[in-house]
């Protein structure tokens, strides 16, 4: 125990653009060398998520000598590099982080997400398919944090998520398919399909928008209702919202809507993500945050304070229905394809493992909850259903040991973690 406080220790002066650099190198070390560290390691290929998924395919098909690969390929090209390079550069990023604070905050925080993007660009860029995974997980943490604003930060129990983002799903790719591609469903394109690009963000708004209209079916019953009723209602939002899918032919009917114009590339997905976490920490910070939480701890108190519940509970509604329309528009435009399918209880399940894994009223909680999820449930992937024995397990041991999650009700201050670390 000691030499394990002593090694973490060692880091403790290390600050974020200190980490950032040593992932920066960790990147493009496997970006240079990856190929050829894998190749003495006598693995086949470069790891495609640090190796999670081939040490379980291993294990399915009793082959342990992929182990010592996996593990030394991770030690040399992630862990080594990455940890020598926070500790080396520890006082010059020091320094860089003493001149960082003087900025204003929005500008220092903008340097270290380009300088976090770049990482994320150089380790996606290795495969399609790592892209596809971030982009993704990327999304989960839009879904994750809008649902948080409703189960984490006001206190009930809503499971209607899946019918807001099928909303957001559906209405972005009409509009696109409609707009800027022709097909058989709705025709020729009405402009230039050039201009999908540039318009995708207003497309998003409006699923949005569209999605924190029909939020309304389950918010105004939400002011006479609380715990299972609401469960309920919310639940019977998600099914009548697929069942209305299923039945409607401009929408394709059970077999959904395909080849949507490929507008979720990864600055995309990335810049709606940060745009995402700005406006719900704001938010969540607000005065309006505030009765939030209110609310949350006794309804009855906060009305006698003067807190228009009404008023708050239809605020946290729209807001993560909007989110949660925004992350279905992405998810659209990035798999290409949707059905009603898509939106039923195995997503509501995902999301709430994310949410309640990481932790309520927490935004830090839920983009841990979203990536850790996200990795299990890819990486699991070789064990078929054994996956969806191993994460509802480890779901239950959270719940018993960590009721709120991991990272519960801890606010996320940027200007702490921009901060140099004394040495």
């Amino acid at each position: 125990m000691k030499a394990l406080r002593a090694f973490l220790h060692l880091f403790s002066c290390v600050p974020l653009s200190g980490w950032l650099l040593g992932g920066l190198t960790a990147a493009l070390l496997e970006h240079y060398l990856g190929a050829q560290t894998a190749y003495q390691l006598w693995l086949p290929n470069i790891p495609v998520l640090f190796g999670i998924t081939e040490l379980f395919s291993a294990l399915k098909d009793l082959r342990p000598q992929v182990v010592p690969g996996v593990l030394g390929y991770n030690l040399l090209v992630y862990i080594l590099p990455t940890l020598l390079a926070a500790r080396l550069s520890a006082p010059l990023m020091n320094r860089l982080s003493a001149w960082l604070e003087q900025l204003p905050v929005w500008l220092a925080t903008l340097l270290h997400l380009a300088a976090f993007y770049g990482i994320l660009h150089l380790w996606a860029g290795i495969s399609d398919y790592r892209a596809l995974v971030v982009k993704l997980t990327l999304i989960a943490v839009i879904l994750t944090l809008s649902l948080n604003i409703i189960n984490g930060w006001l206190g009930e129990f809503s499971c209607s998520h899946p019918g807001f983002m099928a909303v957001g799903a559906y209405c972005s790719s009409c509009l696109s398919l409609k707009l800027f591609t022709e097909s058989k469903l709705f025709g020729p394109a009405l402009l230039d399909p050039a201009l999908g690009p540039w318009l995708f963000p207003l497309i998003l708004l409006v699923s949005g928008l569209a999605a924190a209209l029909s939020s309304l079916i389950v918010a105004i019953p939400s002011f006479r209702t609380r715990g299972d009723y609401l469960a309920v209602i919310s639940l019977a939002f998600m099914f009548m919202v697929k069942s209305a899918a299923e039945n409607m032919s401009f929408l394709g009917g059970p077999s959904g809507l395909s080849s949507q114009p490929d507008y979720s590339s990864l600055p995309a997905v990335f810049a709606w993500t940060c745009l995402c976490v700005w406006t719900i920490h704001n938010f969540t910070v607000s005065i309006r945050g505030k009765a939030l939480n209110a609310v949350r701890d006794s309804e009855a108190a906060a009305s006698a304070m003067t807190v228009n519940t009404r008023s708050v509970k239809m605020t946290a509604f729209l807001f993560g229905a909007f989110w949660a329309g925004v992350a279905g528009g992405l998810y659209a435009h990035l798999v290409r394809f949707i059905n009603p399918a898509s939106f039923g209880l195995q997503t509501l399940a995902e999301t709430l493992a994310m949410v309640y894994f990481g932790g309520l009223n927490s935004i830090a909680g839920s983009i841990l909850g979203a990536v850790s999820i996200s990795a299990l449930s890819e990486g699991l992937k070789p064990l078929n259903h054994w996956k969806w024995i191993i994460i509802p397990l480890l779901l239950i041991l959270i719940m018993i040991y960590r009721s709120n999650g991991l990272i519960a009700f801890t606010e996320l201050n940027v200007r702490r973690l921009l901060r140099p670390r004394p040495r």
